[in-house]
């Protein structure tokens, strides 16, 4: 991914050209705005899993997975949670781009490996707002 500029703003100035007074305000709301996204992808073979840290409102601190190489998965039969392995991205209904580039997002489909075996999982927490992923067994 790149790291372009993003701008949260809304334009000071008319499509006239003139100063908008309305507008001039706008500098409080700049950190109530979106950050950049962060691509959470499978880490490569041999390399460490990969974490940010940000601000956030309020003082508060924000981990931003970038790289990972595990889930903690629970069996809704069993209601037993476990560590898996992540083997690949199948389906990511937020882009199918993503799947390709093995990008991991909410309700990514996921390949994991369970004692030897593969199973699927579905990821259900938010790996760049919250630096972990967390999912539930599929049958």
């Amino acid at each position: 991914m790149f790291d372009l500029t993003q701008w949260h703003l809304d334009s000071k100035k008319k499509p006239s050209g003139a100063k908008n007074a309305a507008l001039r305000r706008t500098d409080k709301r700049l950190a109530q705005k979106g950050g950049d996204f962060s691509a959470t992808k499978i880490a490569v073979e041999g390399k460490p899993e990969k974490r940010k840290t940000a601000k956030a409102l309020g003082g508060n601190v924000k981990v931003k997975a970038h790289s990972v190489k595990f889930i903690s998965v629970t069996n809704p039969k069993t209601k037993k949670t476990f560590k898996a392995e992540i083997v690949s991205v199948i389906e990511n209904p937020a882009n199918r781009q993503y799947a390709r580039q093995n990008i991991i997002t909410k309700n990514a489909l996921v390949k994991i490996k369970i004692e030897g075996k593969e199973e699927k999982a579905r990821v259900t927490s938010r790996p760049g707002q919250s630096g972990t992923v967390q999912g539930i067994l599929l049958e």
